[in-house]
């Protein structure tokens, strides 16, 4: 009894087991779109494979993936649009390892007194925009599917944070914003006595690829068992955060106390919808349609005004991590 005790001691002061660590590096500020990271890493979900994940803020997925390239975080949340111009320009050394949206949330907002219920609507409007903004950059070849007249509009450059306000008080007729953010925005909308419609511009078909997971290619190449881990522990969460919402964001929320529970819940829900969806369902999840990644290349490369044939995009993208 004695020997079995003193084995037991023994085992005990055995140091656990230690975790890999690693930094998650968000696109933008942690809203209720990333819920799923953070109460995966609340709920221990990384962990439980060996990862001790860190989450930090991000600052645009250009930035995000100029940090990962000059080493500063393992693992990114970035557009692929994004990726595809750091590859075409820069040769970055990052992949994109899985695919979460299937497609993209860019949308127009409009003011539900606009009458304006389409996209054909807009011709002669007037609609704010950011420097750089992809929505313009987009917005012809919607246009075009839509059977409208892009230059017949007057884009009105402005500050970010001053879109949702001039669409309110109707100093614009539209503005930019991904679709995902509609419930909150609509909430100051709604104090105003107005509500906003989201136009998104999937409607048309414009169905191209968005945010994913990317990591440095010297990660993938040292350490793949550590990147497959952390895909895994990605799929995880956003498979327990689609079916537990409300804990989600409460987890979320407790991380983030910025951000208020209704708000979190109104953008997770919008977010799942572009993460589980028949699409996903027919590629599996994480995974590429090879024809919906080449029109997304092509339209980021004439947006860009860059050459096709400077890239293929399946060079930088992978599936050997995904289940």
């Amino acid at each position: 009894m004695r020997y079995v005790l003193a084995m037991l001691a023994s085992l005990l002061a055995l140091p656990a087991q230690a975790q890999d660590r690693a930094l998650l590096q968000l696109d933008w500020i942690p809203t209720g779109e990333h819920a799923a990271y953070f109460a995966g890493a609340q709920r221990g979900i990384w962990r439980e494979l060996g990862i001790d994940l860190s989450l930090t803020r991000g600052f645009g997925s250009g930035d995000t993936i100029n940090k990962l390239a000059n080493g500063a975080a393992q693992f990114g949340v970035a557009d692929i649009g994004a990726l595809m111009v750091a590859h075409a320009r820069q040769n970055v050394p990052v992949t994109t390892v899985m695919q979460v949206y299937t497609h993209s949330p860019h949308s127009m907002f409009v003011l539900r007194s606009s009458n304006i219920t389409n996209f054909r609507q807009l011709e002669g409007r007037r609609i704010s925009i950011t420097p750089g903004n992809s929505h313009r950059l987009y917005f012809p070849e919607v246009m075009r599917r839509a059977g409208g007249n892009a230059d017949s509009i007057t884009w009105v450059n402005m500050d970010a944070s001053a879109m949702a306000a001039m669409l309110i008080s109707r100093r614009v007729d539209a503005a930019p914003f991904f679709a995902i953010h509609h419930y909150y925005q609509n909430k100051a909308a709604q104090r105003a006595g107005q509500e906003i419609v989201a136009l998104p511009f999937v409607e048309t078909g414009f169905a191209i690829y968005s945010t994913g997971l990317v990591a440095t290619d010297a990660l993938i190449q040292q350490n793949p068992d550590l990147v497959r881990r952390f895909v895994q522990g990605a799929q995880r969460s956003f498979e327990w955060a689609r079916d537990n919402q409300a804990e989600a964001c409460r987890l979320h929320v407790t991380r983030n106390p910025e951000v208020a529970q209704d708000d979190c819940e109104g953008s997770l829900r919008a977010t799942m919808t572009y993460v589980f969806n028949d699409h996903q369902r027919a590629t599996g999840f994480g995974r590429w349609e090879n024809d919906r990644l080449a029109f997304t290349w092509r339209n980021v490369a004439e947006s860009q005004q860059i050459d096709p044939a400077t890239i293929n995009p399946t060079s930088f993208i992978t599936t050997n991590f995904l289940p």
